[in-house]
């Protein structure tokens, strides 16, 4: 699927709609892969991992110290969603380009698909795939 993406020459327009979390995220089609536009909606987490398994690493001496690590955990998830999760933060950092209302996803395509339909790509001629053997 990845190197369907990576050497594919047609528009590429993304939607987050849930979740994507570090290699899922290139996986499913992101900027980095050669996305031409990607959307988020508000509700969507983009991050580097998921708010549960970065508590667990990130605070684990704290949470083994705590007199209550449950309600510790709690805050400590609640706050590194705020910060971490969110696609704004995505946004801010160029791997979104635009957070949009699931209401307008349809339009968002068809516009992005618009702008694109003169895209071309040019790539060097080759009798076999790109990947190396």
């Amino acid at each position: 699927m990845l190197f369907a993406y990576g050497a594919s020459t047609v528009p590429k327009v993304t939607v987050v709609v849930r979740k994507a979390y570090g290699g899922a995220y290139l996986a499913m089609c992101a900027r980095s892969m050669g996305a031409d536009r990607v959307a988020a909606w508000p509700s969507a987490e983009i991050a580097v991992m998921g708010g549960e398994g970065a508590v667990n690493l990130l605070y684990r001496k704290e949470l083994a110290e705590a007199d209550d690590p449950d309600t510790l955990r709690s805050k400590l998830l609640a706050d590194y969603s705020e910060k971490f999760s969110t696609p704004y933060k995505a946004a801010a950092s160029g791997m979104v380009d635009d957070v949009i209302e699931p209401a307008d996803t349809r339009a968002y395509i068809a516009m992005s698909l618009e702008i694109l339909k003169s895209k071309r790509e040019v790539r060097p001629e080759k009798k076999h795939g790109l990947i190396p053997l």
